[in-house]
């Protein structure tokens, strides 16, 4: 709540969202996201709302003074245990793969190096993971690049790239991957997924349609598909990824295609310690992952 109350007063400072927003490095839909479960914490509304203009009413007014009370005492707290900066809570949002692979390494090293600091790994797709970093739901995340410019407020950082192979039963590995994929059932990597959509894509590009039976957006579930003869499937060759005996990865060749892994972050957050000593570690588990190779 500590994070709303800030924005909350961030807002009653400069007036409006937009304005709020530009000075604490958050969009206007995350001032806004941030505000919104504020009241419903509170149970009462802080603002009322006419169109697209918010105007603090006479519950926001009474808050004010509250808010920053709490906020004193907080910072207080923290002056007196001199820990502020080697303690804490860090939230990590985190798509599938990178979980199974280098996020592990990350965070023993990150322990290892800063104990007094909890560690939350918040699941989900890159889409969803990009929204709540956005919000301030997230600290940081590790995601597939968007196919599409990030806000102003965000920031990018590739971590590692990945190319794309098809994905065959074994007794196939000697056909085309071209000729495989106008010829065999295709299990579909989800393209509500930034992945996904990077497939779609390519298909689009070297204009092959394919015969789709299953859509997913679990890696390692599409490579158990593809071992039980279900289908083929176009998926990146990720570090977390273990392909049975009977699967094989057919490389595209000059036509090979690539996602980025990278850390998305609000860029007011660059400076704070926890956060740059997690992307050190996160850096430093990668470099290991590609010398084990």
């Amino acid at each position: 709540m500590m994070r709303e109350l800030k924005t909350f007063l961030a807002v009653v400072r400069y007036g409006t969202f937009a304005s709020a927003g530009s000075h604490i490095g958050l969009t206007q839909s995350a001032v806004s996201a941030q505000i919104q479960r504020l009241e419903e914490d509170l149970g009462f509304a802080l603002f009322d709302r006419t169109g697209r203009s918010a105007t603090l009413n006479e519950a926001g007014k009474q808050t004010v003074k509250l808010a920053e009370d709490v906020l004193s005492a907080y910072a207080r707290l923290a002056e007196k245990s001199g820990d502020a900066e080697r303690s804490g809570i860090l939230r990590i949002g985190a798509i599938a793969s990178a979980q199974a692979s280098f996020l592990i390494s990350a965070i023993q090293q990150f322990r290892q190096h800063s104990p007094g600091w909890r560690i939350r790994v918040v699941p989900g797709v890159s889409l969803n993971l990009l929204t709540q970093v956005d919000s301030g739901e997230v600290d940081i995340a590790v995601i597939i690049k968007p196919p599409f410019a990030l806000p102003a407020e965000l920031q990018w950082r590739t971590l590692i790239t990945e190319a794309f192979a098809l994905l065959v039963p074994r007794e196939l590995a000697d056909q085309s991957w071209r000729t495989l994929l106008k010829t065999e059932p295709f299990v579909r990597y989800d393209r509500n997924s930034f992945g996904g959509r990077l497939v779609d894509r390519f298909l689009r590009r070297i204009r092959v349609t394919v015969h789709d039976v299953v859509e997913l957006d679990e890696l390692q579930g599409i490579v158990g598909l593809v071992a039980q003869g279900v289908g083929i499937s176009l998926v990146p060759e990720a570090a977390a990824l273990h392909l049975p005996k009977n699967v094989v990865a057919l490389s595209l060749g000059e036509d090979t295609f690539n996602r980025e892994i990278g850390l998305v972050q609000r860029g007011t957050q660059h400076q704070q310690p926890a956060i740059a000593q997690f992307s050190a570690c996160l850096r430093s588990a990668i470099d290991a992952l590609g010398q084990a190779g």
